[in-house]
C-alpha cells in the first residue's frame, strides 16, 4: 500500500473544506477493510520522514504549518487505528454490522509487534492517549493466551533506563490493569500484579531520589504508577498486594509521596494551575490509594461479611499497623496546612476529610481521632465553610460560576467542602457566633443550610427554629455583604423545604416579603437563592401562594431568565414546582413559556452537541472530567422535564395542549435527527404524553415516527422501552393512517394485531415467519417469550389463517409452536404476567371455535388438550391478579415510607444509644461535641455496603453456576426476573376471559362434538373442579376489575389522559423486524 497516498488521504480529514474532508473520510471507509491497511497506518504513525499534505500558507509560517500538519496526520491515523481496533478486532457474528469487517491476522500480528515501540516514540500526548486505548483493547482480547510475552516486554521498557521507554512502560502497565479493572473474576489481575508491580514500585521509589523540579517527566510517570496501583484495587486486592512483600514497599512509597515537600519552583504559582500539575496529581493518587486500602479492605469493623474470609486477616493487620500511621501523617499534613507552612490541593484535602470520616466508626481509629476533634473542626473544617477572598473574587469576576459552584459543591465528589460537611455530619455541631464577623457568620449559616434536613427533624431544635430565623436570618436579608443576603435566602429555603412551621403569620410574611424583594437584588447569586427559596415557600404555605398568584407569570419569566444565565438544573426544578402549583393561572401563558423553554433546550442541546464533537473521551483525563462544568446535556434534561410538567398541567385544555405540542415537536425532531442519545428518554416521554393526552396524532408527529424506526434500526436499539409507549399511542390513535400506509404497518406487530384486526392480513405471514424462526433463538427467555406471545397474538387475530400460514411456511411449525406454548402454560413461571395469561386464554377460546377441517393434521391428535390447557391458566390467573394488585399497593406503600426512611440516617428521634455520631444542639452559640462509647459503629452506610457485597457475591455465584450448568439454569433464572407491567393497558383488558371461554366451549361442543367429548371426559378431578368454578355465574358476571378497566379506557377516550403512563417490556414484535 502506498504510504504517501495513504498519508495524503488522512491529511484531508483535517482540511478546512468540508467537501474535501468528507470525500477523504468516505475513501478511508472504502479501503479500511483491506488487509495491510493497519500495518501501513502503523508505519505512518512511526515515520518521521513521510512527506505529508500541507495546505498552502504564507512562506513565514510554512515550516510551522508543515510540522502541525505532520502531527495532525499521525494523530488522524492514531484515532482511526483506535476506532478500528475497538470495533473490529473481535467481531461477534450475531451483532455484526455490514461495515464491521474483522481485522486480518497479519494486521493483528503487526499491531502487537509494533504498539510498544510506537508508544515509546510517540511525538505527543494526544497520540499516546489514542495508542494507549488501542493497546488496552489488544490486551483485553489477547492476554494472556495469545500474548504470552507481553508482561516481559512491559518490564523491559520499565527497566530500560531510557526515559521515553520507561514512560511507555508506565502507560502500558496502566492500560494492562485498566483492561481488567472491573472484572469480578480473579483471573487476569492476579497474573499482572505480581509480574509488574514490584518493578513499578522500584522505579517509582528511585524517582523520588531526584529532588522535585519543574520538569514534567518524573511526576508524570509517578502519577501513572500510583494511578495504576489505585486502579488495580477497585474491585479486589490480590493476594500479592496483601502480602508484606508488596504492602511494605508500596506503603513506604505512598507515605513518601504524601510527605514530599514541593519547592515553589517545581509547581506553578497560580493555584488553579498548581491543582492540575503532575506533582499534585501524583499526591492526589497517593492519598486516594491509602484511603481506598483502608475504606475498602483495611477496616475490619466495616468489612462486609462476604469479604471477611478473603480480607479479614489483612484488615485486622492494616487497622492496627497501617491506619495509625496514615492518621499520623494526615494529621501532620493538616497542621502544616493550617499553619500555612505547606499547601494542599483541594482533592488532597477531600481525601483527608474522607479518611477522617472513615475513622469515626472503628473503635481503634476513633480513639486516635477523638482528642483532635475540636481542633480539627475549628482550624480545618470551619474555615472551609466561611466566605473567603477566593469566594469574593469569584463572586465579583464570575457570579454565574459562583452560583454553580456554591450550589453544586456539596455534591461535588472532589470538593473539600463536601468532605468538610461529611465530617461535620459525622462529628460536631459548630457554633453560631452572634457577634462574629460576616465571613464567620456566613460559615455558621452555611452549616445551618447544610444540616437543615437533620436539624428540622430534631425534637430539641425544631421548635426553636422560628426564633432562630427571626434573630439570626431576618437581619441578613438587608446586609451590606451580598453573600450574607444570599446565604440567608438559602437557609430559609432549606428549613422551609423541611417543614418549618410558623406560629406567627407576621413572621412568615416578613420572610416571604424579604425573599420577594431579593428577586430584584443587583447580585445574581442573591437572585438565584431568592428564587429557590420563594419556590419552596410557595409549595409549603398557602398564604405565600395567594400572594404570588397574581404575579406568577412574571415570577416564572424571571426563573427562565435566571436559568438561561446559569444553566442550573435546580432552577428548572423550581419552574416545575411553580407550574404544578399554578396550573390554572399559567394556562394563558403556557404556550409562550413552552416556547421559551424550547429555545433554552435547543441552545443547550446545540452547545452539548458542539462540545461532544470537539472532545474525544479517550483524550480526557478523569480529573478533567470531574472538573468540567460545561456539561450542557444535563441542563437540557432539566428543561425537558419542565416542559413535561407544563404539558401535564395543561391537559384539561385541549386547544392549548395542541398549541404546546406544535411548539415541542421541533425539539423532539432535532434531538432524534442529531442522535442526542442521552436526551432520548426525555423526548420519548414528551412524545408519549402529548399523543396520549391529545388522543390524536398530529401530521407533524408522523415524521418523528419515521425517525424512530430509522433510529431503532441503527443507533437507538437500547431505547426500545422508551419508544414503545409512544409507538403504541401512534398506533392506537393513528389507526386510520396505518390502514392507508402499508409501509407503516410493516414496522409494528403485536399492537398492530390487537388494534388493526382485519387490516393486516397481507402482513400476517411475515410476522409469523420471523417469530417461528426465532422462537428458540436469542440469549434470554424474555426474547423467546416475546416471539411466543407474537404467535399467540396471531392466533387471537385469526386462528385459522395463523395455523395455515405456520404450516405453509414450514411443515410442523404449528406443532413446534404448540409444544412451546403448552410447555409455557404447564410451567408456572413461564407465563408470568397477567397479560400473557389472559391473551393465551382468549387465543385458546378462539381455537375452540374454528371448524375441525381447519385444524392441521399434526395437531388433531392432541386438539382436545386445549380445554385442559385453558383450565391450567384459569387456575393460576386469580393468584397472578392478586400478585399484580399487591405490587401496585407496594409501590404506593414504598412512596409513603420514603419520608420515614430518611429519619433513620442519624439518631434524630430523641434517643441516644451511646454510638450516635452527632448530638444536635447546633444553635445559639453552643458547640456540642458528640458523646459516644468507644465501640465500633455499624450504621446505614455500613448496612448498605453489606447489602452490595452480598448481592455481588450472589451474582458471582449465579454466574459461576450458569457457566457450570449451562442454559437451563440461565433460562430458569430469567423467567423469575420477568416482571409484571403495572402501567401497561391493552384492549384485551376489557374482555372478560370467563365469559369468552364459556361461549367458546359452547361453540366447541356444537362444531366439534367428538373433540368436545374427548376434552371434557379426560379431565382430572382437579380440572373438573376448576371448570365448574370457571363456568359459575359468579365468574361469568362482569367483575369490578373489568369494569374499572373499561372505565379507564372510556376516560382515556374522553379526556386523552391517564394517571399511569404505559410501561412496556419487550412486548412489540417490532424488535424482530
Amino acid at each position: 500500500m502506498d504510504l504517501q497516498a495513504l498519508a495524503n488521504l488522512f491529511a484531508t480529514t483535517y482540511n478546512a473544506d468540508p467537501n474535501i474532508q468528507k470525500a477523504g473520510e468516505l475513501q478511508i471507509r472504502k479501503i479500511g477493510a483491506q488487509e495491510g491497511m493497519l500495518t501501513a497506518i502503523l508505519q505512518i504513525i512511526a515515520s518521521d520522514s513521510v512527506d505529508l499534505y500541507v495546505p498552502r500558507v504564507p512562506a513565514p509560517h510554512a515550516a510551522r504549518s508543515s510540522l502541525y500538519s505532520f502531527r495532525s496526520t499521525r494523530q488522524a491515523c492514531s484515532v482511526y487505528l483506535k476506532n478500528r481496533v475497538h470495533t473490529s478486532y473481535i467481531v461477534d457474528n450475531a451483532g455484526t454490522r455490514p461495515e464491521q469487517v474483522p481485522i486480518a491476522q497479519s494486521d493483528r500480528d503487526a499491531l502487537k509487534s509494533n504498539i510498544l515501540r510506537l508508544l515509546a516514540n510517540s511525538p505527543s500526548r494526544t497520540i499516546t492517549v489514542q495508542l494507549g486505548a488501542t493497546f488496552k483493547d489488544l490486551v483485553s482480547h489477547d492476554f494472556p493466551e495469545r500474548w504470552e510475552g507481553l508482561l516481559d516486554d512491559v518490564n523491559a521498557l520499565l527497566n530500560s533506563g531510557d526515559i521515553r521507554e520507561v514512560g511507555a512502560g508506565c502507560v502500558t502497565a496502566l492500560e494492562c490493569v485498566r483492561a481488567f479493572r472491573y472484572r469480578q473474576a480473579k483471573d487476569h489481575l492476579p497474573i499482572i500484579v505480581p509480574k509488574l508491580f514490584p518493578t513499578l514500585v522500584t522505579v517509582a521509589s528511585s524517582m523520588l531520589n531526584t529532588p522535585p523540579s519543574a520538569a514534567q517527566e518524573i511526576p508524570s510517570m509517578l502519577h501513572l504508577i500510583l494511578k495504576t496501583y489505585k486502579t488495580s484495587i477497585i474491585i479486589n486486592l490480590s493476594a500479592h498486594q496483601q502480602s508484606p512483600e508488596s504492602l511494605v514497599p508500596w506503603g513506604r512509597l505512598l507515605f513518601q509521596v504524601v510527605n514530599l515537600s514541593l519547592p515553589s519552583n517545581a509547581v506553578p504559582e497560580n493555584e488553579e494551575e498548581r491543582e492540575k500539575s503532575e506533582w499534585w496529581k501524583a499526591k492526589k493518587w497517593a492519598y486516594a490509594t491509602l484511603g481506598r486500602l483502608f475504606h475498602r479492605f483495611g477496616n475490619p469493623s466495616q468489612l462486609p461479611s462476604p469479604l471477611q474470609k478473603e480480607y479479614g486477616a489483612f484488615a485486622n493487620h492494616f487497622v492496627t499497623a497501617f491506619a495509625p500511621e496514615i492518621f499520623k501523617v494526615y494529621l501532620q499534613q493538616v497542621e502544616l496546612y493550617v499553619s500555612k507552612q505547606a499547601w494542599l490541593s483541594k482533592k488532597c484535602q477531600y481525601q483527608i476529610f474522607q479518611f477522617f470520616t472513615a475513622c469515626i466508626k472503628p473503635k481503634s481509629t476513633w480513639i486516635l481521632l477523638k482528642p483532635h476533634v475540636e481542633t480539627l473542626v475549628a482550624s480545618f473544617v470551619f474555615p472551609h465553610l466561611c466566605f473567603n477572598p477566593a469566594d469574593q473574587e469569584l463572586w465579583d469576576s464570575d457570579p454565574v460560576e459562583y452560583v454553580r459552584a456554591s450550589v453544586d459543591e456539596y455534591e461535588n465528589v472532589s470538593s473539600p467542602v463536601s468532605g468538610a460537611i461529611s465530617f461535620i455530619l459525622s462529628l460536631v455541631n459548630d457554633v453560631l457566633r452572634s457577634n462574629a464577623a460576616a465571613p464567620q457568620k456566613f460559615g455558621a449559616l452555611n452549616i445551618t443550610a447544610a444540616l437543615g434536613p437533620f436539624i428540622m427533624r430534631h425534637p430539641e431544635v425544631k421548635g426553636s427554629m422560628e426564633e432562630f430565623m427571626m434573630r439570626h436570618v431576618l437581619p441578613e436579608y438587608t446586609a451590606n455583604e451580598p453573600y450574607m443576603r444570599s446565604i440567608a435566602c438559602e437557609v430559609l429555603g432549606t428549613v422551609t423545604k423541611h417543614s418549618l412551621e410558623w406560629s406567627n403569620p407576621e413572621s412568615l410574611a416578613m420572610h416571604s416579603n424579604a425573599v420577594a424583594n431579593a428577586l430584584d437584588d443587583p447580585e445574581l447569586p442573591v437572585r438565584v437563592q431568592a428564587a429557590l427559596a420563594l419556590t419552596q415557600m410557595v409549595v409549603a404555605y398557602e398564604t405565600v401562594r395567594s400572594v404570588v398568584s397574581p404575579r406568577v407569570g412574571e415570577v416564572v419569566r424571571r426563573l427562565l431568565k435566571l436559568s438561561d444565565e446559569t444553566d442550573l438544573d435546580l432552577l428548572n426544578t423550581a419552574m416545575e414546582s411553580m407550574v404544578e402549583q399554578f396550573q390554572d393561572e399559567l394556562l394563558p401563558v403556557a404556550t409562550e413559556l413552552t416556547g421559551r423553554l424550547c429555545e433554552s433546550y435547543l441552545r443547550l442541546a446545540k452547545e452539548g452537541l458542539a462540545q461532544a464533537s470537539e472532545t474525544s473521551v479517550d483524550s480526557v483525563d478523569i480529573d478533567t472530567m470531574l472538573d468540567s462544568d460545561e456539561d450542557k446535556v444535563y441542563g437540557a434534561m432539566g428543561v425537558a422535564k419542565t416542559i413535561s410538567t407544563i404539558v401535564s398541567s395543561v391537559e384539561s385544555n385541549q386547544e392549548i395542549l395542541r398549541q404546546v405540542q406544535e411548539v415541542v415537536i421541533p425539539i423532539i425532531r432535532f434531538t432524534l435527527e442529531n442522535k442526542l442519545i442521552d436526551l432520548f428518554d426525555n423526548m420519548y416521554e414528551l412524545m408519549d404524553t402529548l399523543t396520549f393526552k391529545l388522543a390524536s396524532i398530529s401530521p407533524n408527529m408522523w415524521p418523528i415516527f419515521e425517525l424512530t424506526y430509522t433510529l431503532f434500526k441503527s443507533d437507538a436499539v437500547d431505547f426500545l422501552d422508551e419508544m414503545l409507549p409512544s409507538l403504541d399511542n401512534i398506533l392506537s390513535y393513528g389507526a386510520a393512517v396505518f390502514k392507508a400506509r402499508p409501509d407503516y404497518r410493516e414496522k409494528l406487530a403485536e399492537s398492530i394485531l390487537l388494534n388493526l384486526a382485519g387490516h393486516v392480513d397481507d402482513h400476517l405471514q411475515s410476522f409469523i415467519k420471523i417469530a417461528i424462526d426465532n422462537i428458540d433463538g436469542g440469549n434470554t427467555y424474555a426474547f423467546k417469550l416475546t416471539n411466543l406471545i407474537v404467535l399467540v397474538n396471531a392466533i387471537f387475530y385469526n386462528p385459522a389463517a395463523a395455523l395455515h400460514l405456520m404450516e405453509s411456511y414450514k411443515p410442523g411449525s404449528a406443532r413446534l409452536f404448540f409444544d412451546r406454548w403448552f410447555a409455557a402454560i404447564n410451567t408456572e413461571s413461564k407465563l408470568p404476567r397477567v397479560h400473557d395469561k389472559k391473551l393465551s386464554l382468549l387465543a385458546l377460546s378462539k381455537l375452540m371455535e374454528i371448524d375441525g377441517a381447519m385444524i392441521p393434521a399434526s395437531l388433531q391428535e392432541g386438539w382436545y388438550g386445549i380445554v385442559a390447557g385453558a383450565l391450567v391458566i384459569f387456575k393460576s390467573l386469580p393468584q397472578a391478579i392478586s400478585k399484580r394488585k399487591a405490587l401496585e399497593q407496594s409501590l404506593i406503600d414504598d412512596e409513603d415510607e420514603e419520608d420515614d426512611d430518611e429519619s433513620r440516617y442519624l439518631n434524630l428521634e430523641g434517643e441516644d444509644d451511646g454510638k450516635t455520631c452527632i448530638l444536635f444542639l447546633l444553635f445559639c452559640d453552643i458547640l456540642n461535641v458528640l458523646r459516644r462509647t468507644p465501640e465500633d459503629v455499624w450504621d446505614e452506610d455500613s448496612a448498605y455496603l453489606e447489602m452490595l457485597a452480598n448481592e455481588s457475591a450472589r451474582l458471582r455465584a449465579r454466574s459461576q453456576k450458569m457457566t457450570e450448568e449451562g442454559d437451563d439454569l440461565s433460562e430458569e433464572s430469567e423467567e423469575s426476573e420477568i416482571e409484571e407491567e403495572l402501567g401497561f393497558f391493552s384492549l384485551i383488558d376489557a374482555i372478560n376471559p370467563y365469559t369468552t371461554f364459556k361461549h367458546a366451549l359452547t361453540t366447541f361442543q356444537t362444531k366439534n362434538p367428538a373433540l368436545y367429548q374427548a376434552a371434557t371426559t379426560t379431565l382430572s378431578v382437579d380440572q373438573q373442579t376448576v371448570l365448574m368454578e370457571v363456568m359459575s355465574p359468579r365468574r361469568i358476571a362482569e367483575s369490578d376489575a373489568v369494569k374499572n378497566i373499561k372505565n379507564k379506557w372510556e376516560k382515556r377516550e374522553r379526556r386523552g389522559g391517564m394517571e399511569i403512563p404505559p410501561s412496556h417490556n419487550v412486548r412489540w414484535f417490532y424488535v424482530l423486524l
